[in-house]
């Protein structure tokens, strides 16, 4: 076997697989004029064409199709195997790329950032905080974190973070000027603050449960954000009544700052889990990211530091 025949292979794949030559170049630690020269000379190589290319995408033709089907299973084993033996011998390395929600970020994450880093000093990280569900292959992303729920079932996962649940809470103002609500509906008469999702753009329907019943409603809003820190910032100034994660909240809570109201009908949520390509291999970067979160249990640093 001529070692030419090899050269371009795993950027062959890496970019089939992105349908990106940036998500392809991520991946691999290279440029993407890098991944892309790599492939020109792969396909001058074979004499034929194995990608489709347009200003906005990339797609494999036929013969890359074929291509692929043929040289993928060798290229994952040769990886696999590498992989195996720098985990055998090998200290974790490298950029450890993650795509995770704030929420996750402050409940998961920013507790035990400092210490990682400590211990794993020739480890990096780079987050990028991005509540919408991506394609982690495609983003060049080495695992996510996001709700058990809407987690892919060809994904490994790994629970993390703390039980959470949902909270109503104001001021102690706002309670004694519209009353302490002792039923979801009573809240119609309050004066509240919303939340806008960004990626649909779908404004925020507060959820209750009671007898094991769910149901929802969409109060008042005196003003209406896309982001939980202005939220909960919105609240401390007394504006109205918010709907949040326990995580945001529990700390000012405890302080005095905020007060919570119908407790007993507050939904649970779903388990935080971090995930990763199955077919992948856990590299050790990312095995040493997920023992230490299964050692260490932090308390979120809260949401006043966030706050003005």
């Amino acid at each position: 076997m001529r070692q030419e025949n090899l050269e371009g292979l795993v950027a062959f794949v890496q970019v089939a697989e992105t349908r990106s030559f940036s998500g392809a170049a991520a991946r691999m630690g290279l440029t993407p004029s890098a991944v892309s020269q790599s492939i020109r000379q792969l396909e001058q190589r074979v004499g034929i064409a194995l990608f489709t290319r347009t200003t906005r995408s990339v797609r494999l033709t036929e013969a890359g199709e074929k291509y692929l089907q043929r040289v993928r299973p060798a290229v994952l084993e040769l990886d696999q195997a590498a992989d195996a033996l720098g985990q055998t011998n090998a200290r974790p390395t490298g950029t450890l790329r993650l795509n995770v929600p704030r929420v996750a970020h402050m409940v998961v994450l920013q507790p035990i950032l400092r210490s990682f880093l400590d211990v794993y000093p020739e480890v990096s990280i780079e987050i990028s905080i991005d509540s919408t569900l991506i394609d982690l292959v495609e983003g060049g992303f080495d695992a996510g974190i996001r709700y058990s729920d809407i987690v892919e079932r060809d994904m490994n996962g790994v629970q993390v973070g703390p039980a959470m649940t949902r909270r109503v809470v104001a001021t102690a103002e706002h309670w004694a000027r519209y009353g302490l609500p002792s039923t979801p509906g009573d809240l119609l008469t309050h004066r509240c603050i919303g939340f806008r999702y960004k990626s649909s753009g779908a404004l925020e329907r507060w959820a209750f449960v009671q007898d094991g019943k769910s149901f929802s409603l969409s109060p008042t809003n005196a003003l209406v954000v896309n982001d939980v820190a202005s939220i909960v910032q919105a609240t401390l100034d007394g504006i109205g009544a918010a709907y949040v994660t326990s995580c945001y909240v529990d700390g000012l809570v405890e302080r005095g700052r905020l007060v919570r109201a119908l407790d007993d009908w507050m939904p649970s949520l779903p388990a935080l889990t971090l995930y990763y390509p199955g077919r992948r291999g856990v590299t050790p970067k990312l095995r040493a990211l997920i023992d230490f979160l299964k050692k260490r249990s932090g308390e979120p640093a809260g949401l006043d530091a966030m706050l003005c």
